[in-house]
């Protein structure tokens, strides 16, 4: 049996929840050591000053940016390279790894440098008002942006390598970035004082690691190779990495935006008590929903492979066995966070205003946590299957067409608990706007 075959029997021809459950449990564990060691920061920085935890959320809008490009060039050339390999057509596969991670780099290296010059105009923006918060938040991002090529490029491999089906590599190179910046969090802030500082440099370090070791994975086995030669920077390679990134883009991007004037009205509502509060929530719930990603993107390249290959009852039977049990799994977390949401806010920061903020806030995004399930796995199916605008409207859905008029409007009425509210209000709009897209694409696969 050639490796080819075997990848295609891998993908064609396992059971759905056999395959599924193969896959997503290293992307799982990838997305939730991932999760964990992005809350490091917030952890450790927490011991210093509220007005260091506030600096580290303010930056997360920051990094949302760059995920998000990273994300666009690593779903859009990955979803296109499985199609292919569903579809036998092995040349367009590999001009479009090495062109996806070529865009990645050039985009990272692009904010890095931008990004350095207007740093004091970027504080600003992201809503740091006092002299300290200011200069802590600037000491973060721009050690932050100069890592903005190796985190997009580490993006771009690692989704590349999923939806080749290669997720144990996948995860492999990513826990090792993790390792590195949970051994150095704690040396770098508490044991030689560097601060914010020393926040930032353990993350880059975590992200060059991650990047060196998931290029070296592309190069083996039966995983294409990212050459030089094959980038083709064209209309028609850009035309398919837009159809296929733009919703994690959306996704990505608005998130970003929705980070940004949620921090800005927590500060001007409860100043950095409430912003700390805040990007509390925001980790403990990209942690806590970390797993459903990662059980997701297990999905992905079942769907890609498969839809790619003429066989759309493995794609549905896919999804309906995703949905069910992220559902599940999502009720149980959200209790979980429910009931105990001030102690979880106490262990990052032990500060009574930021607990009582967040556990409020925790509790309210607890409650909807569940419709999180049908949300993403309809984002990621649309994704996967080519469906661009679908995919583009929903991913924009929840933290931009839905949130940011949510954000803008709550707060003048109801203060602070708008503000505390709104991603609640927010997720439920959005599954009403899933549920019917996910419809119409099943029903044309009877």
């Amino acid at each position: 049996m050639s490796e080819k075959q075997s990848r295609r029997e891998l993908l064609t021809e396992t059971p759905i929840p056999q395959l599924i459950i193969k896959l997503s449990i290293p992307t799982i564990l990838s997305m939730m050591v991932t999760a964990l060691y992005n809350s490091a920061d917030t952890y450790f920085v927490g011991k210093i000053s509220t007005e260091a935890t506030a600096a580290v959320g303010l930056v997360f809008s920051v990094m949302a940016v760059i995920q998000s490009l990273g994300f666009f060039c690593g779903h859009g050339s990955g979803n296109f390279l499985s199609r292919m390999l569903g579809a036998n057509k092995l040349k367009e596969a590999n001009e479009m790894a090495s062109t996806g991670f070529a865009v990645a780099l050039i985009f990272g290296t692009i904010l890095a440098v931008v990004g350095n010059i207007f740093v004091h105009q970027i504080s600003g923006w992201l809503g740091a008002t006092n002299p300290d918060t200011i200069n802590e938040t600037e000491n973060y991002m721009r050690i932050i942006l100069i890592g903005a090529p190796f985190m997009m490029g580490q993006f771009v491999v690692n989704n590349q390598l999923r939806f080749q089906g290669n997720a144990v590599y996948a995860m492999i190179g990513l826990m090792c970035g993790a390792v590195i910046n949970i051994f150095l969090d704690p040396l770098l802030i508490l044991v030689l004082d560097w601060g914010v500082t020393g926040a930032a440099v353990a993350t880059v370090a975590g992200q060059i690691t991650s990047f060196t070791v998931l290029l070296i994975g592309s190069r083996r086995g039966e995983n294409i190779r990212i050459h030089f030669k094959n980038v083709h920077i064209n209309g028609f390679y850009l035309k398919e990495l837009v159809n296929g990134g733009a919703p994690s883009l959306l996704r990505q991007g608005l998130a970003a935006v929705a980070t940004l004037l949620l921090n800005r009205f927590a500060g001007q509502l409860g100043g950095d008590a409430a912003i700390a509060g805040m990007s509390i929530v925001t980790r403990v719930f990209l942690m806590m929903s970390s797993a459903l990603i990662g059980f997701g993107q297990g999905y992905q390249p079942v769907c890609s492979f498969n839809y790619g290959a003429g066989l759309s009852k493995r794609v549905k039977e896919g999804y309906f066995f995703c949905v069910r049990w992220g559902f599940i799994f999502l009720m149980v977390i959200g209790t979980l966070c429910f009931l105990f949401a001030p102690e979880i806010m106490a262990w990052f920061r032990d500060d009574p205003a930021v607990i009582e903020v967040g556990a409020l806030a925790l509790r309210c995004q607890a409650v909807v946590l569940p419709l999180s399930a049908p949300i993403v796995i309809t984002n990621m199916m649309l994704q996967s299957m080519g469906k661009g605008v679908k995919a583009s409207i929903l991913a924009a859905s929840r933290n931009g067409l839905c949130f940011i008029p949510l954000i803008l409007i709550l707060p003048i009425f109801l203060g602070l608990l708008g503000v505390q509210i709104t991603q609640t209000c927010s997720d439920v709009i959005t599954t009403c706007i899933s549920l019917p897209m996910a419809y119409s694409e099943l029903k044309k696969m009877r």
